[in-house]
């Protein structure tokens, strides 16, 4: 089992950037494939961006595709999200996820453990 805990999120501007982290605690991280979803008031939680075990492969959803980067470090446990060129379409809470059978990145159902989420405010 793994814990996962999300933090920096926050207010920005449209065209700023954010950089998100995931900790985990528990099992090592390295053990998962991890993701990013996002849910918007009144909108269904959508994928963001996914990265393989090791790192070597990413996915990104087509809406953030060029603007938004994954990348984990295994050894600090820890899984970033780097956002630029904000938009107020982004603006949601973002979450991020862990699958240890691994799953479609892009599906929801896929992950087993779910952190409390983040919130991303992006100002016009």
């Amino acid at each position: 089992q793994v814990q996962l805990v999300e933090s920096g999120g926050g207010l920005v501007q449209a065209g700023g950037a954010l950089r998100l982290s995931c900790a985990a605690s528990g099992r090592t991280l390295g053990s998962y494939r991890m993701g990013w979803f996002r849910q918007a008031p009144g909108k269904e939680r959508e994928f963001v961006a996914g990265i393989s075990r090791s790192g070597g492969r990413t996915y990104y959803a087509d809406s953030v595709k060029g603007r938004v980067a994954i990348s984990r470090d295994n050894a600090k446990n820890t899984v970033y999200l780097q956002m630029n060129s904000l938009k107020p379409e982004d603006t949601a809470v973002y979450y991020c996820a862990a699958d240890l059978y691994g799953g479609s990145y892009d599906s929801s159902s896929a992950y087993e453990y779910w952190g409390q989420g983040t919130q991303v405010t992006v100002s016009s």
